[in-house]
């Protein structure tokens, strides 16, 4: 399963060729990856941070582009689960244009799961754990 986040490429999100400029995906990501928190996990990405004391900070990063867009293009960006670890967590993302089924841009981040008072990696809280099963796409490893 997967959740989709709408966005719309606003004219500070493009380039002087008037595309998309590329660290903006990153941005696109982590937004609907809050949004994926909050709406499909039932619990706010600051609450998760700031109230439970668990940080995600991102350790790899990869992004592939195929087709550009534009300004004004209305997207949708999927957010899945591709890997659950005991304290890592792989999430997937495509950007769709409103309309069309074959994405513009898809990348995938791995986070790992730390304590944020000391920084030090710890295992992913159960509570958060089970929610993110929903979304682990079919096939991938737990």
């Amino acid at each position: 399963m997967s959740f989709s986040s709408k966005l719309k490429i606003r004219f500070g999100d493009i380039d002087r060729a008037g595309i998309v400029y590329y660290p903006r995906f990153l941005h696109y990501f982590h937004v609907a990856l809050e949004e994926f928190f909050e709406s499909a996990l039932g619990v706010e990405y600051p609450t998760v941070i700031n109230h439970h004391r668990v940080g995600l900070p991102s350790v790899h990063l990869e992004t592939d582009f195929m087709q550009p867009l534009c300004y004004g293009d209305k997207i949708e960006v999927e957010v899945s689960v591709l890997n659950l670890g005991n304290a890592s967590i792989k999430f997937g993302y495509r950007v769709f244009r409103k309309g069309e089924d074959v994405p513009r841009v898809t990348g995938h981040n791995i986070t790992v799961c730390v304590d944020m008072d000391t920084f030090e990696k710890r295992d992913i809280p159960e509570f958060l754990r089970d929610s993110l099963k929903k979304y682990l796409r079919p096939g991938k490893s737990q």
